[in-house]
């Protein structure tokens, strides 16, 4: 078999998985948008191994793919897959296991650096100066989570671990799963924004979710209020954080996921004023990037490669 690995930008898909008598493998640690170019790389592979959501394969992509068996996606599922157009074809797609404490672990440490000023005052003693301002505890201030399933249950455990109280929204959240994560729960988005001195995004993108944040909850934030997104950047309307940002609500924001990555030049969180006074601290979608992930990621991938080619079951994508 002829096999693509996609988006390694680490190096390290050939160490981290058993590739031995698969095929021919072939790595990309680049990343090209669907079209053409795309279809040239991709149309000689029986089977592509794919990095997350980074390398979309819609119908258009897949249909111009005549060779392709087999695709296996790190993680449990992939909303970047046109999976009705791939059995249509008869490719099977699969996936593997993944962790669940590297997001709100990041988030975590984004929501310390801001509220501490880290960047700022690191950036002053580079420069030969010492410190430039004042940081604020956590402690006392009120967390809000925007979902509370796996992620955000995390991030209630670890804000109360710093001392801070919990509140939370989402359209289905009950008042009892808020009790068990130890959370307040708001009865509206803007009400949670108005009323927390961190809000941090833990929502499933959909259609439901798409640009659920706009320029009505950012107006409706705290003076000196942190927004942070490590979720889907689908779910923010990315120009009214920025606008938002340049009125001061949000005081600070944290972002780790884009509308397009990796994150072009121009693209409008790419502003330099904002980052170079500390009030934006953006991060190249780190959530889920860490080493045990990666060894988990790779080893699985190769094993459900070795698998589907002696016929034993994968963990097939519903």
């Amino acid at each position: 078999m002829k096999i693509a690995v996609l988006d390694d930008y680490a190096g390290v898909a050939l160490d981290y998985g058993d590739w031995a008598g698969l095929g021919d493998v072939t790595v990309f640690s680049d990343t090209l948008a669907p079209g053409p170019a795309l279809i040239e790389r991709l149309a000689p592979f029986d089977v592509l191994c794919v990095m997350r959501e980074r390398t979309p394969l819609p119908a258009s992509v897949l249909r111009a793919l005549p060779r392709l068996r087999l695709i296996v996606t790190t993680g449990p599922k992939n909303a970047a897959i046109d999976l009705d157009a791939a059995r249509a074809q008869g490719v099977t797609v699969c996936g593997t296991a993944s962790r669940k404490t590297t997001t709100s672990e990041l988030t975590l440490l984004m929501m310390l650096a801001l509220n501490r000023r880290l960047l700022p005052e690191v950036a002053s003693l580079r420069a030969g100066g010492w410190q430039a301002g004042l940081g604020r505890d956590v402690a006392g201030l009120r967390l809000g989570l925007v979902g509370l399933g796996n992620i955000g249950a995390q991030m209630a455990t670890l804000g109360r671990a710093l001392g801070m109280e919990v509140a939370a929204w989402s359209m289905n959240l009950s008042d009892a799963r808020a009790a068990e994560c130890g959370a307040e729960r708001y009865e509206s988005l803007t009400a949670l924004m108005g009323a927390c001195d961190v809000v941090s995004v833990h929502l499933v993108h959909s259609e439901r979710t798409h640009r659920l944040i706009g320029a009505e909850a950012f107006a409706a934030m705290k003076p000196g209020a942190v927004f942070l997104n490590t979720s889907r950047a689908g779910i923010v309307d990315t120009g009214a954080l920025v606008d938002g940002l340049h009125a001061g609500r949000p005081a600070m924001a944290g972002v780790d996921v884009f509308d397009r990555e990796p994150l072009p030049a121009d693209d409008p969180l790419n502003d330099a004023a904002l980052q170079d006074a500390g009030r934006l601290l953006l991060t190249p979608h780190l959530g889920y990037t860490t080493e045990a992930t990666f060894r988990l990621f790779y080893r699985e991938t190769a094993e459900a490669v070795r698998a589907f080619a002696a016929g034993a079951p994968v963990r097939v994508l519903a």
